[in-house]
């Protein structure tokens, strides 16, 4: 029988941890495997929890057969099938983007704006495209109980998935997710200059730097959520345009950008007319990492 310290040794140097997924060590990763062997699937924040169970010897099979996948670059959630965000227990698969540490500061910042809305005497209508598994949408749900939440995103598997995910966190009632082309499922008059909050967390990656992506990301995470075109902004670009028919006066464009991305996005959003004032939300290094925008009017 491998034992847990022997385990962890076999992923210790084995195994590249990414900086963008902090959470992840050979410990909590050799946990988690173990969990997810035992027919207990939960996140690497939650494996840190509890007793290990007892592994079968069937168990002991799957283990070692997860830990070799591990071992050859498949990303943990996609084994165990869960990750962890804003205090959620997410389903996670390779159907869309595995949720980073680093987007919870663009749910952060979009649950205080809904928040702003709630405390003025609204019920906040909130959009959230490129929504993948649908965590940030399903976070500001969750953390805002009176906002009614609508997901979107191009792959009708992430739609899918992201729509398990609202069934699995109870909340069904509150968000509904759709497949389409960025905002065009909410270009009618049930959207149009309606809405109080409008997030994104886009592909951004330059498409030249895909092929030198650590292969745990370019070989089974979904391209079409992190190839951001030629400059890695082309949804950017849309995005900042078009934001504008869909938010309501005083409405807020909330997304998330690449490193190094910030400043320039910054520059043309306050050379618009159409946005009256521009935040942003910076990392621990000091990098902006989520820019804030509010609409002058809701027609745009």
């Amino acid at each position: 029988m491998l034992s847990f310290s022997a385990l962890c040794d076999s992923l210790t140097g084995a195994v590249t941890f990414l900086p963008d997924k902090p959470e992840e060590t050979a410990h909590s990763t050799a946990r988690a495997l173990w969990f997810a062997a035992a027919g207990l699937p939960r996140s690497t924040q939650l494996a840190l929890q509890g007793e290990l169970p007892a592994l079968s010897v069937e168990a002991e099979s799957r283990l070692a057969a997860f830990v070799e996948k591990r071992i050859s670059g498949v990303p943990l959630a996609h084994l165990t099938g869960r990750q962890h965000f804003m205090g959620l227990e997410m389903l996670a698969g390779p159907e869309a983007l595995v949720p980073r540490h680093e987007t919870e500061m663009l749910a952060e910042a979009a649950i205080q704006k809904a928040r702003a809305w709630v405390a003025s005497g609204e019920t906040p209508l909130v959009v959230d495209v490129c929504t993948g598994s649908g965590n940030v949408a399903l976070a500001i749900a969750h953390h805002v109980s009176r906002a009614r939440v609508w997901g979107a995103d191009l792959s009708g598997d992430a739609v899918a998935l992201a729509a398990r995910n609202a069934e699995a966190l109870q909340l069904l009632d509150r968000v509904h997710f759709a497949a389409g082309d960025l905002l065009a499922p909410f270009d009618n008059p049930e959207f149009l200059g309606k809405l109080h909050v409008l997030t994104c967390n886009p592909p951004y990656i330059n498409s030249a730097k895909v092929e030198h992506m650590p292969r745990e990301i370019s070989a089974y995470e979904p391209r079409l959520a992190f190839d951001g075109g030629s400059l890695g902004i082309a949804i950017l670009m849309r995005l900042t345009k078009e934001a504008p028919r869909f938010l309501r006066a005083g409405g807020w464009l909330v997304f998330e950008v690449g490193l190094g991305q910030g400043p320039a996005l910054v520059k043309r959003l306050n050379g618009l007319a159409t946005y009256s004032t521009v935040t942003t939300v910076q990392d621990a290094a000091g990098a902006v990492r989520v820019i804030c925008a509010q609409v002058q009017s809701g027609s745009g």
